[in-house]
């Protein structure tokens, strides 16, 4: 994988969940920086192996430079849910 920019839009953010997530609502769960979090709406691209994915949509969805924390998190109709393992990326000022 190549540097993630802030400001980048031409970026898609895949996890893989590991378990079947067919009838379940999936996230992506982030940690910016200065330990702000958030969630974002995550497409399914696999839900037998549970890879979901986000596309970014505004130059603000990136927006602090470091390290920033990914993960699933997957919620099951029955009240389940379940977190994934974290991811760490980080994230350059353009130019650098």
């Amino acid at each position: 994988m190549g540097k993630i920019y802030i400001g980048q839009t031409a970026l898609r953010i895949q996890l893989t969940a590991n378990i079947d997530i067919n009838n379940a609502d999936a996230f992506i769960k982030y940690q910016k920086p200065d330990g702000t979090r958030g969630e974002w709406v995550a497409s399914v691209y696999d839900a037998d192996k549970g890879i979901i994915y986000y596309d970014m949509q505004a130059t603000t969805d990136l927006d602090q430079e470091g390290d920033w924390i990914f993960w699933t998190y997957i919620e099951f109709g029955n009240g389940k849910v379940a977190a994934g393992e974290p991811v760490t990326i980080y994230v350059y000022p353009e130019g650098d």
